[in-house]
């Protein structure tokens, strides 16, 4: 299973929705960036994700966003195959 990285906040209810869904379907580990206790690390997520808002989630090397693109990729049946790939790195 691919990593999956996660960036966000000590309160933000996207954020746990998303961790719910992910655990859901079989996540086990979750390596979670808190930005609100690191400014740089805020900055490394919109650098990287060209967004502000949390969660931004990336499944291996794939940025899928925050916790509304991660639903539509699960409802269009994407999301169980993305994490069954083995990572490519």
């Amino acid at each position: 299973m691919p990593e999956v990285r996660m960036y966000t906040t000590a309160v933000c209810p996207f954020c746990q929705r998303a961790e719910q869904l992910l655990h859901a379907r079989g996540v086990t580990a979750i390596e979670k960036i808190r930005i609100d206790l690191d400014p740089q690390r805020r900055a490394e997520m919109m650098a990287a994700s060209g967004r502000r808002t949390v969660p931004q989630i990336w499944i291996g090397e794939r940025h899928v966003g925050g916790f509304d693109d991660l639903a539509a990729l699960d409802r269009a049946g994407e999301l169980l195959p993305l994490l069954a790939a083995s990572d490519p790195g």
